[in-house]
């Protein structure tokens, strides 16, 4: 009962604080059938680089991703911007990535492109990383690529580490802090909101890796309501994806989390994303390219129509398993899945939800003392239930029009192709669907 009235309040402030979404209002498009004029766009939302703490330069990472596919990236190097005057030293760029790096740099961009000083083999030798604005019409195809100016937000709450990540910003935002984690969040949301609204244009906040350091409790991400994504997926292999046997699972803190806003705050809906949190591009360990991503639904490949996309939640997140079509036809009350299948793999469709008489018992984790823990507290099997699982690569749900909402997830027989914890296959998520709220 108590932890149920500090959610409220929680919510209540900010609400009296007036951190409305200024960036685009809510409109569920995810629950329409497909429209015609739509295409889906590949991306990813989370890649380091040496303007922080990555080991290549960052038009070699634009390159990967147009090489592979992708349509859209964002550098989220921590608390910078990829602008300005900023050199680096040979040896800690050779230290991260190897002897080979600097030679794979001038095989593909040339010595005209490359610019280096001081004397080779000593300390003095550095090199000038490029900026976006300078390196962006090599990688950049209108229609095919594009860049999106990004951040991560990097910030700490009571030794915790709390990261958010900030997609199609004008200036850089410096960490805001708070006197707990839900607070760091609080004032950094707003922090993103005074920008968008300064500069008129939507910028779209997500938090990164909840269980990175077990910083962030499942209760913490439902308080804070006007956050409206979150990792699902996050490709570094220090993340905790799994939790352990005191802390949940990345996937159950959104049932949990989602479970809460929707029955008891009055909150909107969370939605998950994917990423690579891409720091390491050689083969040497670390997070490397390619593990996650987000499919976008969107009109066009700019900036607004996807952050408007997935705004909408007209998006799904992946981190193997490709999507024919995925939609909810309000009228009929049936959302359905389909996967483009390939050969010799097997699929299997969950459908997850929680109905709105779910058992509401909630019990803390103690430690080995009797002492409660700060961690996601212990959720009966109701939330986030398997309301219906399908063998094959397409399935639909109809609602019985009790459940809270509902998502998909569809699970593969297929190894991760780049694993990031033991056991991994190629898995997609959809958005949650509301129901009723």
């Amino acid at each position: 009962m108590n932890r149920n009235r500090n959610l409220k309040s929680s919510f209540s402030l900010i609400r009296m604080l007036g951190l409305a979404l200024v960036l685009v209002p809510f409109l569920d498009l995810n629950a329409e059938e497909l429209n015609d004029d739509l295409q889906w766009f590949k991306g990813n939302l989370h890649t380091h680089t040496l303007w922080s703490d990555g080991n290549d330069f960052p038009e070699m990472a634009a390159k990967w991703y147009v090489d592979h596919g992708y349509n859209f990236l964002a550098l989220t190097d921590h608390n910078i911007l990829s602008e300005g005057e900023k050199w680096v030293k040979y040896s800690l760029v050779e230290s991260r990535g190897g002897k080979d790096v600097l030679k794979k740099y001038l095989e593909a961009y040339g010595d005209d492109w490359v610019v280096t000083r001081g004397e080779p083999g000593t300390d003095s030798h550095e090199i000038r990383l490029k900026t976006l604005e300078q390196f962006r019409p090599t990688v950049e195809k209108t229609g095919q690529f594009l860049m999106i100016q990004a951040e991560e937000i990097s910030d700490r709450s009571q030794g915790k580490p709390i990261h958010m990540n900030a997609t199609n910003l004008a200036t850089v935002i410096s960490p805001v802090g708070g006197e707990t984690p839900r607070q760091a969040m609080e004032n950094n949301l707003r922090a993103v909101q005074q920008q968008a609204r300064r500069i008129g244009k939507p910028i779209m906040l997500h938090l990164n890796h909840p269980n990175f350091g077990y910083a962030v409790t499942a209760e913490d991400i439902a308080a804070v309501v006007q956050e409206r994504f979150f990792e699902v997926y996050n490709g570094h292999p220090g993340v905790n994806q799994l939790g352990d046997d005191t802390h949940v699972s990345i996937e159950r803190m959104w049932d949990i989390a989602n479970t809460l806003r929707l029955s008891q705050l009055n909150g909107e809906v969370l939605y998950g994303v994917a990423t690579d949190d891409t720091h390491n591009y050689h083969g040497r360990g670390g997070s490397r390219m390619g593990r996650g991503w987000v499919m976008v639904r969107a009109s066009d490949l700019s900036p607004e129509s996807l952050i408007n996309a997935m705004n909408r939640g007209d998006f799904y997140s992946s981190s193997g398993v490709t999507l024919e079509s995925t939609s909810f036809n309000k009228k009929k009350g049936v959302l359905s899945v389909k996967v483009k299948p390939e050969e010799g793999v097997n699929y299997r469709i969950e459908f997850i939800g929680t109905r709105v008489k779910y058992d509401r018992t909630v019990k803390p984790r103690k430690d080995k003392d009797g002492n409660d823990l700060a961690v996601t507290r212990q959720y009966s099997a109701d939330v986030g239930a398997t309301l219906k699982t399908v063998e094959g690569p397409s399935a639909s749900y109809k609602v019985a029009g009790d459940e809270i909402y509902v998502r998909a997830v569809v699970h593969s027989d297929k190894p991760h192709v780049d694993a990031s914890f033991a056991g991994q296959v190629q898995q997609a998520w959809t958005q949650p669907v509301v129901i009723t709220k």
